[in-house]
């Protein structure tokens, strides 16, 4: 953000540079003040419009990831009768990797407090009480490879 203030601050000193300069040289006759704030803000105005474009678009929807196809019917099926959430699932994988809560709370860009709640709705819901016993539990059920 501080990055594209700057440059943003940058460009619109060359570019009031670049309108004296052209001001002293050759457009003195052409243009009165006005028409040189006016060459300004249509140029700044395009630029805060493609900006917002650039950062108002929409997010990709998460995705659940693994190896092999989720988008597969059977996949879909085990976790709608599993009764895991998307989130939960994705947790769920991140465990069965050997992650840490905070390293899962980092990679998923949710808060540590997330990772719990979403570990103790898993435990809950594969009737379980350690982390390897919920990894277990979810390779007995198809849930993971």
């Amino acid at each position: 953000m501080k990055r594209i203030l700057v440059l943003y601050g940058v460009l619109m000193a060359a570019l009031i540079g670049l309108l004296k300069y052209l001001d002293y040289r050759f457009l003195v006759r052409d243009f009165s003040w006005e028409g040189y704030v006016g060459i300004i803000s249509v140029i700044f105005t395009l630029f805060g419009i493609w900006l917002g474009i650039k950062w108002a678009k929409p997010n990709q929807p998460l995705a659940i990831k693994n190896e092999e196809s989720l988008n597969s019917d059977l996949k879909v099926l085990d976790l709608a009768d599993s009764g895991l959430s998307e989130r939960e699932y994705e947790v769920l994988q991140l465990m069965a990797k050997g992650l840490s809560n905070q390293e899962i709370a980092d990679q998923l860009h949710i808060s540590l407090n997330t990772v719990k709640t979403h570990t103790s709705n898993l435990y809950s819901k594969l009737d379980v009480r350690r982390r390897t016993q919920a990894v277990q539990k979810a390779k007995e059920l198809g849930l993971l490879l």
